[in-house]
């Protein structure tokens, strides 16, 4: 197995000081795609890439301009506005079909001027000021999540933008008068709504008082953000494809890759489509926990206890019978987590997860691998886990998967430790995480 490379500065991937010669300690830093950076502002998709890191792992491939990079977890296409940032053109996969749709939003050429969506917002917001007395009649209305999350005279005003917003007053910026609205919620929201569940019972101060006003400020953000694109991200193709990439037919035409940037979901039973869950209910997407779990989660790669199965785990370990070593280990971890779970008296289903967690990490590698040329490089940002404090290596078990598939395992890097924020939780385990870079070159 690789040893991984924390310490020694040699490589291509601390060329220039790139990266960290030391790893990181994990405090003091924000996690997730970023609240203040071009793009990344428009919506905060909760335990989405780390957007300080894509733009470095983009240099560490040193690619000439025009290249074509992948992304098979392309969430809200942090990578992919930074590929054409940086001239590459870009292809991407996502899942979660609210999230794809924002990513393509980014990508895409706008309707017309920027400027005039920030008028257009300003004039929206205006008529909602005026139809929020009627919308404040009929709350009752609205799911329990999102009647319990704002103060009756906020929730009014964020009906009136969205029935306008519906009813095609944002004319040919609609989309984007959604995402502004949508990005606002969490905004102007009196209970707690962030990472890592909804919890609507808890109340919190509003970090905004006024719907409307910070409605008009995202907006505003976006028309910049569009604005400043300008000829850095013409003659480039990027587009995110809704589907699932685990399935080869989701990879459509995309040939001839020059590289891939990408994380993948973490082993650390996070529910991303519950994350998206004030979105989806305010929208009006999903009405129901059972419709959001039959057309969001259903067809999310396995991260969860929620979306385990006896069935599926069976099917996986079978499938990862042919991965030698790499299986061998996982079907220990399976037993491992069997023997955890059974000592418990609700014990979670994590020996479940981790076989079709594998399972689907190599189908999608074998896809990766058909879609990019020889000699091209994959550099993946994963965290390990400890599920009931049993060690699970996920970035070196997808390394020794990938080395079956057509890939060679060139780098484990350290980035940072992880874990810290719950070091006073005396039930937690303590086993020290990480957060690793690896780096696959395709054979």
């Amino acid at each position: 197995m690789l040893i991984q490379d924390s310490l020694v500065p040699d490589g291509p991937l601390h060329a220039g000081g790139l990266l960290p010669t030391e790893p990181g300690s994990g405090r003091g830093r924000s996690h997730g795609t970023s609240n203040s950076k071009a793009f990344d502002r428009w919506f905060r998709y909760p335990a989405g890439f780390a957007s300080d890191y894509v733009s470095t792992l983009l240099e560490t491939l040193s690619l000439s301009s025009g290249s074509l990079i992948v992304d098979p977890f392309a969430g809200s296409a942090v990578t992919g506005t930074a590929a054409r940032r940086a001239g590459h053109s870009f292809s991407g996969i996502e899942t979660h079909p609210l999230i794809a749709e924002l990513a393509n939003l980014k990508l895409q050429a706008p309707p017309s001027s920027p400027e005039s969506f920030a008028v257009m917002a300003g004039e929206l917001a205006k008529a909602a000021e005026q139809l929020a007395p009627s919308a404040a009649a009929g709350l009752e209305t609205e799911a329990d999540l999102t009647q319990r999350c704002f103060q009756p005279h906020v929730l009014a005003r964020l009906i009136s933008l969205r029935d306008l917003i519906r009813a095609g007053q944002a004319d040919e910026w609609g989309v984007y008068a959604k995402w502004a609205l949508l990005g606002t919620l969490r905004d102007v929201a009196s209970a707690r709504v962030g990472w890592p569940y909804q919890r609507p019972g808890t109340q919190r101060r509003p970090r905004f008082t006024d719907p409307l006003g910070r409605f008009v400020q995202r907006a505003t953000w976006m028309a910049e953000d569009l604005q400043n694109v300008g000829a850095s991200g013409s003659g480039m193709y990027a587009s995110v494809t809704h589907g699932d990439s685990r399935d080869p037919e989701a990879w459509g035409s995309i040939e001839g890759a020059h590289g891939c940037v990408a994380s993948p979901p973490y082993l650390n039973n996070f529910d991303y489509a519950d994350a998206t869950r004030l979105e989806l209910y305010f929208w009006g997407e999903v009405t129901s926990w059972a419709q959001m779990c039959s057309t969001v989660r259903s067809g999310m790669i396995t991260a969860t206890t929620q979306q385990s199965s006896v069935a599926a785990a069976r099917e996986a370990s079978s499938k990862l019978a042919r991965f030698g070593n790499a299986g061998t280990a996982v079907e220990e971890l399976t037993a491992q987590l069997e023997a955890q779970r059974n000592e418990r008296s609700r014990g979670k289903e994590y020996d479940r997860v981790i076989p079709d967690y594998f399972a689907a990490m190599a189908q999608i590698l074998e896809n990766l691998a058909k879609s990019m040329l020889p000699g091209a490089s994959a550099v993946w940002l994963v965290g390990d886990s400890a599920p009931y404090g049993v060690y699970v290596d996920t970035p070196g078990l997808i390394g020794q998967i990938a080395e079956h598939v057509g890939f060679s395992m060139e780098k484990d890097v350290v980035l940072r430790r992880r874990g810290q924020r719950w070091a006073s939780n005396q039930t937690r385990h303590d086993v020290e995480l990480s957060e690793r870079l690896i780096l696959l070159r395709r054979q």
